[in-house]
């Protein structure tokens, strides 16, 4: 496995990624009409554009497997003043799914920014009813720290939750700590 930054090569594996983890997570969530049109050209047209002309705050990281995109993650490094990076997109391929790829490249990123901005904590937002995600990044340290709403593409508004490693340093060592957390969970 080799984890590096993306180029704007990855464009097309990357929005194919997003895509279909988008379709197999979501359903139920983003309407039916987006998930069942061409959901592929707009994430094609959204990462083509963020890859190529990539903000100087903001860092993806790509997963291989003998050269075969398998995972991303997307962070916006100087989001918010408060709650400091933001970990916008993180998904792994389906049939690599409970293979340490997401771990992995939840420590790339805690490494990433750090590098950036070593008092910056990482937040993501993941949605209220995707309890599968929720577990993921609890037993990685991660903490509820809010409440949100999101617009998905195709209409509608769903319930958030903001997750938060005020130090994203506990990230760079998987999931060791994880019985200790457990005792602390926060969730709503």
């Amino acid at each position: 496995m080799r984890y590096r930054r993306a180029t704007p090569h990855d464009a097309v594996a990357v929005a194919a990624l997003h895509a279909d983890s988008w379709r197999r997570h979501y359903r139920g969530v983003w309407s039916d009409a987006y998930l069942d049109g061409d959901v592929h050209a707009d994430r094609l047209a959204v990462w083509t554009a963020t890859l190529t002309h990539p903000a100087p705050d903001h860092h993806t990281i790509v997963a291989e497997d003998d050269g075969v995109l398998v995972g991303f993650a997307h962070t916006v490094l100087d989001d918010d003043g408060t709650w400091g990076a933001l970990l916008d997109n993180l998904h792994v391929a389906y049939s690599m799914k409970r293979s340490g790829i997401g771990t992995k490249l939840m420590a790339e990123t805690a490494q990433a920014v750090i590098e950036h901005a070593p008092a910056s904590g990482l937040f993501l937002w993941v949605l209220e009813q995707n309890a599968v995600a929720r577990a993921f990044y609890e037993a990685r340290g991660g903490a509820c720290a809010g409440r949100g709403t999101a617009y998905p593409p195709g209409g509608g508004a769903v319930p958030t939750l903001r997750i938060s490693w005020p130090d994203p340093s506990v990230l760079l060592h998987g999931k060791s700590g994880t019985a200790r957390r457990r005792r602390r969970r926060v969730w709503p």
